[in-house]
Formats: structure tokens, sequence, C-alpha cells
């Protein structure tokens, strides 16, 4: 019998597997969209909500047209490509929210937030083109439905939402909140760091397509590198070291620029 439930949850695993546009990566997807997007819409809210907007300021619209700019260049690459589904899912919106923290993020189906503290860093319309072709490669690649496909599995055996919902309610908004970069992250540590170099590689290309030169991006983390004083150590931070970072753009820059020269 236990055998059998095994062969059943590794069909499972099998059945409810994705691939990520471009890099081509394998993921687990236990969790669909329809699934996710109503926990996503109440936090993006409530984080609106206690929060100062500066969206309709000049460096909020800033925002704004970046975003709109990626957004859009990248939905006409995946419909080229045979992603329909994918883009019916994606829901944009942009906002800039005053805060000191140097930190953007995306949630899943395309609700992005921008901190002001970022943007001494970013300086200009291509430095925020830079952090914006990244998080938008977070929606596209489904980082955050998978890892909380990945949470759901490691601890609780399961990998049907419903049925994770029902046995444990709570830890699954903690897994969530996890999962969408909200709260502690230090047993997703290894996926973030992966998922932080994808989103990179395919952030320069999404910049690109959108008719930024990619070429800035090692020159953003440069910037990043320098402003964040004694970052913590890799292995205890969910992001990968400036570095490394820089390395795998550069890496990854002539593929980028195919894109751009088009």
């Amino acid at each position: 019998m236990k055998k059998l439930l095994v062969i059943f949850l590794a069909g499972l695993l099998v059945y409810s597997c994705a691939k990520v546009p471009i890099t081509g990566r394998r993921q687990l997807a236990a969790v669909s969209h329809e699934e996710i997007m109503p926990l996503v819409n109440e936090q993006y809210d409530q984080v609106k909500k206690e929060s100062k907007l500066l969206t309709n300021t000049k460096d909020g619209q800033l925002i704004v047209k970046v975003g709109n700019r990626v957004a859009n260049a990248v939905e006409t690459f995946l419909i080229q490509e045979g992603y329909q589904d994918l883009v019916d899912d994606f829901e944009w919106e942009f906002n800039l929210i005053e805060s000191d923290q140097v930190n953007a993020w995306c949630m899943p189906g395309g609700k992005v937030a921008y901190y002001t503290g970022i943007l001494p860093i970013t300086q200009d319309e291509l430095g925020i083109a830079v952090v914006m072709g990244h998080e938008v490669a977070h929606a596209v690649a489904s980082h955050a439905r998978e890892r909380m496909s990945n949470a759901m599995v490691a601890n609780l055996g399961l990998s049907v939402f419903s049925a994770a919902m029902g046995q444990n309610p709570t830890l699954m908004q903690q897994i969530f909140l996890q999962s969408v970069g909200i709260g502690s992250q230090l047993g997703m540590l290894k996926f973030s760091r992966k998922h932080e170099l994808e989103a990179d590689e395919l952030g320069l290309i999404f910049m690109a397509m959108a008719g930024y030169d990619p070429r800035e991006a090692p020159v953003f983390w440069e910037r990043m590198a320098a402003a964040g004083g004694e970052a913590p150590p890799e292995f205890l931070s969910t992001h990968p070291g400036p570095d490394r970072r820089i390395e795998r753009l550069n890496a990854n820059m002539p593929k980028a620029l195919e894109y751009y020269k088009k």
C-alpha cells in the first residue's frame, strides 16, 4: 500500500510540472494561478493600505511607464512563443512605496512594488529597467508558485492545494507569505538563490526586449554592491552575492544583446 502511495504521489508531481520560458527549466506547479491569486490580491491590497503610495508622483509614474514597457514587450514575445495561457494570467500593477528599504518585489500575476530606498541606486530610467526586468521575470517564471508547491510537498506531503489548505490552513498561510517574499525565508534559501539568478538571466533579456540596453545591469549591481556595505554571507542570504550576479550577467550578455539589437 505504501509503495502504491509513493507511486501515486510521484505521478502527481510529474503531472504538476511546468517549464520556465526561455531557460526551459522544469519546475513543480502543484498550485494553480486560480488558487494562489485570491491570496495574492488580498496581501497586495493590504500592503497598499498600510503603505504610503507615491505612484502618482513623477518618480511613481516613471515606475509605471517602465513597468508597462517591459511587461508589454515580454507579453508580445510570450504570445509569439505559444505562451498565451501564461499571458492571460497576468494582472500587472506597479506601485512606488515610500520606504527606506533598498528593495523591490513582485507577487504572482505581476503585482510589483518599488521602494523609494532603491531609487538612489537605480538613478534613472535605465536603472529602473534593470530592476523591473528582474521583477517581471519572477512573475513570468512563476517562482512564488514553485516555492509554494515545493513547500507544500516538503511540509505536508501533499501536492493538491485544496487538500493542503484543509489539513493545515495556518501553515499554508505561512508558506504563502514566505513564497511571495514576506516573513522568514530561511527554509527556502536554496530555492530563493536559484530563483534570483534565473530572474537575473531572464530580466536581462526582458529589459533588452523592451529596448533598454542590458549592459547597464552589471553597472547597476556594482552600484548596489558599493551601497550595501557589509552584506551577509551568501549562504545566509536569499540573494546571491553581487560579484556572483555580475559574473553571471556578463556571461549571459551576448544572448541579451541579440534581443536588444532586434
